[in-house]
């Protein structure tokens, strides 16, 4: 698919040591035989949607309609962006920001995950700190949100380092068992405050794709 045609893949946050970009089909399939490696322990669900108890063949397949929902239910004011990200030039894991009413609200989420191999060492943070300099910085976004299993140490964890809040839970069905979903909430001057603009992350290609992400209002005046 050309860049002309779908400018969100010229879209490159770059961190001191991973890549996030918007991946191609072509490049979507190495991200795919990541998650297939392995996500989380059997045991564990840390996702509201399931997607990682799908056997190989058919988590290929509803990866690849996922991301081409994405695509096509793309607005300027209700996105979801998904990034793969790179470590040393190979795929490690993805990525999520995603808006609804992003015009009105001014209020971005964000999810993740990583291959086992991968995990433990610091790309959750770093990672999340890519996307929310995008969001902050680069769109103007006035609220983060995440939510998260209250057994997920590792993403709570990524949650307080970057200075989120408590903003209450949600009780989710998981597995056909009762979960407490946390939500946890970041204003956009807690971030910038903490964060100066030189902070080692860099975004390529949004001038190109600004039209495609509608701003919050109080930013737009």
């Amino acid at each position: 698919m050309s860049t002309a045609h779908w400018p969100l893949f010229d879209l490159v946050v770059r961190t001191p040591r991973l890549e996030l970009r918007v991946p191609t089909d072509d490049e979507y399939r190495d991200v795919c035989e990541v998650a297939v490696g392995g996500v989380h322990a059997p045991r564990e669900m840390p996702f509201a949607v399931e997607w990682t108890d799908a056997p190989a063949p058919q988590l290929r397949r509803n990866a690849f309609q996922f991301l081409w929902g994405t695509r096509a239910a793309w607005t300027p004011e209700t996105w979801h962006l998904e990034f793969a990200v790179h470590h040393r030039g190979r795929p490690v894991g993805m990525k999520g920001l995603w808006a609804r009413d992003f015009d009105v609200t001014g209020e971005v989420s964000t999810g993740s995950w990583l291959g086992l191999d991968h995990q433990g060492r610091g790309f959750g943070k770093e990672m999340r700190a890519a996307v929310l300099h995008l969001a902050f910085a680069g769109l103007g976004a006035r609220w983060a949100t995440s939510q998260v299993f209250d057994d997920n140490p590792a993403s709570i964890a990524v949650n307080r380092h970057h200075g989120y809040l408590d903003d209450g839970f949600d009780i989710r069905s998981r597995r056909g068992e009762p979960a407490r979903w946390l939500r946890h909430r970041l204003a956009a001057g807690q971030w910038l405050g903490r964060h100066p603009q030189d902070d080692g992350i860099t975004v390529h290609g949004l001038d190109g794709c600004r039209d495609m992400f509608a701003r919050p209002r109080e930013a737009a005046r």
